[in-house]
């Protein structure tokens, strides 16, 4: 039977990947975890640019990136990654992550996975240094994730009813409101839960697999 969907959407920090916010991890490994804490919660949800120049310029800039390195490298995967992606590939649809987290880890997956499209907030390193750039093209996520959608379905010729996403945040409300079809995986937030058209309160991504065509 042909599928109704043709793109499926993805979140990276706890969906694909353990570990629910990468960059609060990447403070705790340059040392700057308790004011990488108190920043984030000033300026996460109302002045994204600010946190990034108090941060990335700031805090990091001219830092070794070993450490942000070792974390793309170490970050483990999401139970069941590899059999979801087989899924996808045998269903051919297009995969796209669209995630806050950064930019590097999502090529991991990319690169793993056979991924299609990755958009992501990427850290700019140069001569094994943090250059003090940062290109936030998802920002914390929210109006930006469901503006990338359309994008995305625009470029393709496909329709917002054809596509599947998955998140776990309050960050993914507004992509939710938009997709044929909404799935919370592993998700903490009441609200994204309610907007969801299926709740997998799990941290195994096989357990999503019967929930994409139904």
């Amino acid at each position: 039977m042909k599928s109704k969907y043709k793109l499926i959407c993805l979140d990276v920090d706890g969906v694909l990947v353990q570990g629910k916010d990468f960059w609060i991890d990447a403070h705790k490994a340059f040392g700057t975890y308790e004011k990488g804490k108190e920043l984030t919660k000033k300026y996460l949800t109302n002045d994204y640019e600010k946190l990034v120049e108090e941060v990335v310029v700031k805090l990091w800039k001219g830092r070794d990136a070993k450490p942000f390195l070792n974390l793309v490298k170490n970050r483990k995967y999401m139970k069941g990654i590899k059999e979801l992606f087989d899924i996808i590939k045998k269903k051919k649809w297009v995969s796209a992550i669209i995630s806050g987290s950064g930019l590097a880890l999502s090529k991991r997956v990319q690169n793993n996975f056979g991924v299609d499209h990755i958009f992501a907030n990427e850290l700019v390193i140069k001569n094994r240094k943090i250059s003090g750039e940062y290109n936030w093209t998802v920002g914390e996520g929210s109006h930006r994730k469901s503006k990338i959608i359309k994008g995305l379905c625009n470029k393709l010729g496909i329709s917002l009813k054809e596509v599947i996403y998955i998140g776990d945040t309050h960050y993914d409300i507004e992509a939710f409101k938009i997709v044929g079809r909404a799935i919370a995986f592993n998700a903490e937030s009441k609200e994204l839960k309610r907007e969801a058209d299926v709740v997998v309160d799990s941290n195994d991504l096989r357990d999503v697999i019967p929930y994409l065509e139904t």
